[in-house]
């Protein structure tokens, strides 16, 4: 009896205690955790968002950049700090579903060692290949792709990168085995496209831009189900015959587990007006990001997306053999 109410009462102190500091909540600066280093376009993102839901909160939101292992260096220091709403990460497809196949040894656990709060923008992966490449889309790629595999190279800014992982979601796709080419960057990469060293990269839409608007690449196919503001007259795979061709990175807002119900609320609510704001939807679409829609920016969203994302790369890359220790 005595354990029972003791029970009850500690239930009932930590609601309200939980229900007090979501009240007073934000009261002093929070760090938005970049887990990249500084000048990437994650990097970039954050401080545009991290600086409006500042304004929003009545609290500055402190960027700090933790670069190492693929991102889970600082995502994982998010994922041991106190669940109170003053630490919380930008997580990408890298760090929150890529990671949990492609590394051995994980950090930590995606699903179940963050709480959701937000899913903020995407930015599309672009097919390009070199300018004089006998191909003018995706059928045309696929087939020269299968009969010429064996001396194709396709690049990207390094083994185990967006841009490389995006290329491999399309070789499995299309049933291909092609040579990988890893760069120190996207630079060198499309200076090797741009040169005819290489014959194709899957590069993120507002790096591939400026060459293919010059005429140095050639675009084949916006990798997501819509097209891209940046390429309007891109054509996505699914148009093109390839339903499941969707490669993209991702941006989100996470928190430690256990984080308060309310707490998230006050930070998804946050989030969702700086997204809405001119200036910052102007910026982000600057970048190549798609803000995404109201219905996929809650917390139960991000929490299902996840998800389904960590098994939609499980697949390809267990097929590729990519790892990493």
């Amino acid at each position: 009896m005595f354990k029972n109410m003791f029970g009850v009462a500690c239930g009932v102190l930590l609601a309200v205690t939980g229900a007090a500091l979501a009240q007073t909540y934000p009261a002093r600066p929070m760090t938005m955790v970049i887990p990249f280093a500084a000048g990437g376009p994650t990097d970039v993102l954050g401080r545009v968002m991290a600086h409006r839901m500042g304004e929003i909160l009545g609290q500055q939101v402190v960027v700090e950049n933790v670069g190492g292992a693929g991102g889970m260096t600082g995502s994982k220091r998010v994922a041991d700090a106190a669940p109170d709403g003053y630490t919380f990460v930008l997580g990408t497809v890298g760090t929150h579903a890529q990671s949990q196949t492609m590394y051995k040894k994980p950090l930590y656990n995606a699903a179940t060692d963050f709480t959701p709060v937000a899913l903020v923008a995407e930015v599309p992966i672009v097919l390009i290949t070199r300018k004089d490449l006998r191909v003018n889309d995706l059928k045309e790629f696929i087939a020269y792709a299968k009969a010429n595999q064996s001396h194709m190279q396709y690049g990207s800014a390094g083994a185990g990168s967006a841009t490389h992982l995006g290329c491999v979601l399309l070789n499995y796709l299309i049933g291909v085995d092609i040579t990988h080419v890893p760069y120190r960057g996207t630079g060198p990469a499309m200076q090797d496209l741009q040169g005819g060293r290489i014959d194709y990269l899957c590069e993120i839409v507002s790096t591939a831009k400026p060459q293919i608007d010059g005429g140095t690449v050639k675009a084949i196919a916006i990798m997501t189900k819509e097209r891209s503001p940046a390429l309007p007259n891109v054509p996505t795979g699914v148009e093109q015959g390839t339903p499941n061709l969707e490669a993209y990175t991702w941006n989100a807002i996470f928190l430690p587990k256990g984080a308060p119900a309310d707490i998230v609320k006050k930070l998804n609510d946050a989030a969702v007006e700086a997204m809405k704001t001119p200036t910052v939807k102007e910026r982000l679409e600057g970048l190549g990001a798609v803000i995404v829609s109201d219905d996929r920016a809650t917390p139960e969203y991000l929490g299902q997306f996840l998800t389904s994302e960590i098994e939609k790369w499980a697949g390809p890359i267990k097929a590729s053999g990519v790892t990493v220790d």
